[in-house]
């Protein structure tokens, strides 16, 4: 129920008036003791399942055959069992990696140097490169009316050389065929 506060002459004052009924500071300070209680509770009760689980699964791999060999503590790796372990790998830092994955390319790029020494293939910058193949082309194919060297043809060739008739009709038809 509102009351309000009456002035010394007996008339309710306009700004003067207040509610009893206004919730007090104890219960906020009960909920927010109560919010942090439970809050620790359930902290510590996460912390003994956790802990608990840890412990049942640390005595199932006791069980193991004593010849597995079994890290103890995955959390932690050394720099060798990084290098071990196979391309890809996860990236540390992209963009440092990647920067050397550039500069790699670059050097390679316009650079030049042996790819394999004993059989002689070498790479030149891509800028050469490009002037060669500007210069003297791409590679073709044969064309479609010449037919590819086989063993029957060199057979005719040879055959038509060695043919030692003197008739120019049995020449003529030898190269025919």
């Amino acid at each position: 129920m509102t009351e309000t506060h009456r002035g010394s002459q007996g008339h309710p004052q306009p700004n003067g008036g207040f509610e009893r009924e206004d919730l007090g500071s104890k219960p906020i300070i009960a909920f927010i003791i109560t919010v942090v209680v439970v809050g620790v509770f359930v902290y510590y009760a996460a912390w003994g399942m956790f802990r608990l689980m840890d412990k049942q699964l640390t005595k199932d791999e006791q069980s193991r055959s004593p010849l597995v060999q079994v890290q103890t503590d995955t959390r932690s790796v050394q720099r060798e069992q990084i290098n071990a372990f196979p391309e890809p790998r996860l990236e540390d830092n992209e963009r440092t990696e990647i920067n050397d994955t550039r500069y790699a390319e670059e050097q390679r790029l316009n650079s030049s140097g042996w790819m394999d020494q004993n059989a002689g293939v070498a790479h030149i910058p891509i800028e050469r490169a490009m002037q060669l193949i500007a210069e003297r082309g791409l590679p073709t194919t044969p064309q479609a009316g010449t037919p590819p060297p086989s063993i029957v043809q060199t057979g005719r060739a040879a055959a038509v050389q060695s043919d030692t008739s003197n008739s120019a009709k049995s020449k003529k038809k030898g190269s025919r065929q």
